[in-house]
């Protein structure tokens, strides 16, 4: 159910953090009153690797945010695409013997799903109901109040490194804030940029990020399926860096300047400066060809969107993914990229960016802050996902991950 009140967003990725304070309003819409964002620091493909340098970017992040927004944060949804998060399917079922089902009966069914995520060397995330039967008739919201014989349940869980997870929690508690909650980034990034259609018929969200390229499939309102590849819009930078021997934040800019994924015939007559490494500033640049250029970025964003897609097909969900694509991400605005992704998915494809979101300026509102804005939407309302009934503080990291369920139980049954 939606809540009220102020509500703290923060998107810890491998080139930019960002954090994001709203306001929940009574017509259930979300007024974004606090924007913060910094360089990424300590951060590669969304795990942190220097502690105090990530640290330090995230509290410049939050503090502009809070500076804005003119409040002080302590509780914050964050971001997850860190510990090679998976996904899994969990089918329960439970006698009833005929009788009304009860809420104890509901509760000890998802218990029992959630419970075959739990242990090892990873931690829950996601544990979300993804649909009822009851003697072997499906679609079912509900439950409750409802006779027969056998009461079944399917269960989407995500889970992910647990030591990935500790550091992530580990970094936010260093800048004293406390964790309401994870959410992977193409879930999160789902929630602010589809339509409720696309969501019930099928799509797929590709999450197109500096350190990672991570995708989510939604079908009948529902998440059913996410994935994460190490593999992002960096490599595409090294690439040209390496390509032309330029320093590697020249071959940046060389990328967002004049970078696209598909060549075109006037890429020969085009001529682009690529300062070598090593030379002083006002040495002699070496002047290359842009179809050079184009040369290198393609095949790298050509091998990602196919990684995703047999990725895709070996998850078995393909099938019910639609043919519609939604590309988010800072990654997802090089252009010729939505042209590319849909000659090898097969599928329509279209830029998301936050819908519904007031407060939000223009230079925040594309596809690279659609997971940020997500998981502002997630905190206001989570979708009927289970969430702890405290904040998680890192000390009690791992017991209020998978306490969540349980206290959403509590709460709702």
């Amino acid at each position: 159910m939606a809540r009220f009140g102020t509500f703290a967003a923060l998107d810890i990725g491998s080139t930019k953090i960002c954090c994001f304070v709203g306001e929940a309003e009574e017509n259930a819409r979300i007024r974004v009153t606090g924007i913060g964002h910094h360089a990424s620091a300590g951060v590669r493909a969304g795990a942190i690797v220097d502690m105090e340098a990530a640290e330090a970017a995230i509290l410049s992040a939050v503090h502009g945010a809070e500076q804005m927004a003119g409040a002080t944060i302590q509780d914050v949804v964050v971001s997850l695409n860190a510990g090679q998060p998976t996904s899994m399917t969990s089918q329960g079922e439970l006698a009833i013997g005929g009788g009304a089902i009860r809420d104890g009966d509901v509760r000890k069914l998802l218990t029992e799903g959630r419970l075959r995520a739990d242990g090892g060397d990873r931690l829950l995330i996601h544990a979300v109901p993804a649909g009822f039967a009851i003697d072997g008739a499906n679609g079912i919201k509900d439950p409750r109040g409802m006779h027969g014989q056998i009461l079944s349940a399917k269960m989407h869980l995500v889970t992910a490194e647990n030591s990935a997870v500790q550091n992530l929690a580990t970094c936010v508690s260093r800048c004293h804030l406390t964790i309401a909650d994870f959410v992977v980034g193409p879930y999160a990034a789902g929630l602010a940029a589809l339509v409720e259609d696309e969501k019930d018929l099928g799509v797929t969200v590709i999450d197109m990020g500096g350190g990672t390229t991570s995708f989510a499939v939604f079908y009948d309102g529902a998440m059913i399926h996410s994935d994460c590849i190490p593999i992002g819009g960096n490599n595409v930078t090294m690439d040209i860096a390496r390509g032309l021997s330029t320093p590697v934040s020249h071959a940046e800019r060389l990328k967002t300047l004049h970078g696209n994924a598909m060549p075109s015939t006037a890429d020969e007559r085009e001529m682009v400066d690529a300062p070598q490494i090593g030379e002083e500033d006002d040495g002699h640049p070496n002047r290359v060809a842009k179809s050079f250029l184009i040369s290198i970025i393609a095949p790298r964003v050509e091998e990602t969107i196919e990684i995703v897609r047999d990725r895709l097909h070996r998850s078995g969900v393909a099938g019910l993914a639609g043919q519609r694509v939604v590309l988010t991400g800072g990654g997802a605005q090089l252009p010729g990229l939505r042209e590319v992704a849909s000659r090898i998915l097969g599928k329509n494809v279209r830029l998301g960016r936050p819908m519904g979101m007031p407060g939000l300026a223009e230079a925040t509102n594309g596809p690279a802050f659609a997971t940020c804005a997500g998981l502002l939407t997630f905190a206001v309302d989570d979708q009927g996902e289970a969430r702890a009934t405290q904040p998680k503080r890192v000390e009690d990291e791992s017991e209020g991950v998978f306490s969540r369920l349980g206290g959403w139980l509590r709460e709702n049954f």
